[in-house]
């Protein structure tokens, strides 16, 4: 199947469990032992709000390629039927954004690329 072709929203939905699962291994790997204590620490990077935070922070630094870019703003453009109501839907787009652009990645087989982006949102940038 063409990358292109994938509905956005299924490509956000992909990045979301991508994203979360960098974070946990991150975490696990930084020498976190217990479940509870990866659970909060993982809440730090893969709210909304925070993921709003990342995305607006990759794309004002010029972290991300114009292809990148344009997943982004798919994403962030795409309509969504609900959100959490804990959330603005603004932010909640955002956060959208950036799992799209994992989402993408991945399907993209960049994996490289993914590892690099998630140091630099845990500010262990090489």
């Amino acid at each position: 199947m063409e990358l292109n072709q994938i509905n956005i929203l299924v490509l956000a939905y992909l990045g979301d469990s991508v994203y979360e699962l960098k974070i946990r291994d991150y975490l696990v790997r930084k020498g976190i032992q217990k479940t509870n204590n990866i659970q909060k620490k993982a809440l730090n990077f893969v709210c909304a709000k925070n993921q709003c935070m990342y995305i607006n922070y990759l794309i004002d630094n010029n972290y991300l390629t114009n292809e990148e870019l344009e997943y982004v703003r798919r994403g962030r453009n795409a309509k969504v039927i609900s959100h959490p109501k804990n959330i603005d839907i603004v932010t909640y787009k955002w956060a959208t954004a950036l799992e799209c652009l994992f989402g993408y990645l991945y399907m993209n087989n960049e994996n490289e690329r993914i590892d690099y982006l998630i140091n630099v949102i845990v500010g262990e940038e090489i």
